[in-house]
C-alpha cells in the first residue's frame, strides 16, 4: 500500500478548511436558521461541475471561482451591511461548502486534469 505524506501547506490548508467549516456551522447554528435549508444548498457549488461539459479549462475557471472564499465573504459582508437575512444564510452555506471540501483535501482545480489541484491529485 503507497502511503504519501502531507506538506505542511498542505495540512494548513486542511486545517484553515475545518476552521472555516466549524465556524460556518456555529454561526449559522448561532443565528438559528433552518438545517433543513442547509442539508438542502450545501452541495450547490459542485453544479459547477457542470462547465467541464464545455472543456477541462472552463471548467476549472467556474468550478475555482465557486470554491473560493473571496465571493461568499463579500456576500456575507454585503447581507451584514444591507439587513439581508437571507444572503448572510446563504454565504455560510457556502463557505460551509468550501471548508468541508478544503478539509477532505478537494482544492482548487488545474485547467489540465480535473484530479489535478492546489492540494494533492484527488
Amino acid at each position: 500500500m503507497k502511503t504519501t505524506k502531507m506538506s505542511m501547506p498542505n495540512v494548513m490548508l486542511r486545517l484553515e478548511g475545518t476552521a472555516v467549516l466549524l465556524v460556518s456551522l456555529i454561526a449559522y447554528g448561532y443565528l438559528g436558521y433552518s438545517w433543513w435549508v442547509f442539508v438542502l444548498l450545501l452541495l450547490w457549488p459542485d453544479l459547477s461541475f457542470i462547465a467541464y461539459a464545455k472543456d477541462k479549462r472552463v471548467g476549472s475557471i467556474v468550478y475555482n471561482i465557486v470554491h473560493t472564499y473571496s465571493l461568499p465573504l463579500l456576500l456575507a459582508a454585503a447581507s451584514l451591511f444591507f439587513s439581508w437575512p437571507f444572503g448572510l444564510q446563504f454565504a455560510l452555506i457556502w463557505l460551509a461548502h468550501i471548508g468541508m471540501d478544503r478539509t477532505v483535501g478537494y482544492g482548487l482545480k488545474y485547467p489540465d486534469d480535473f484530479k489535478m489541484t492546489h492540494l494533492n491529485k484527488v
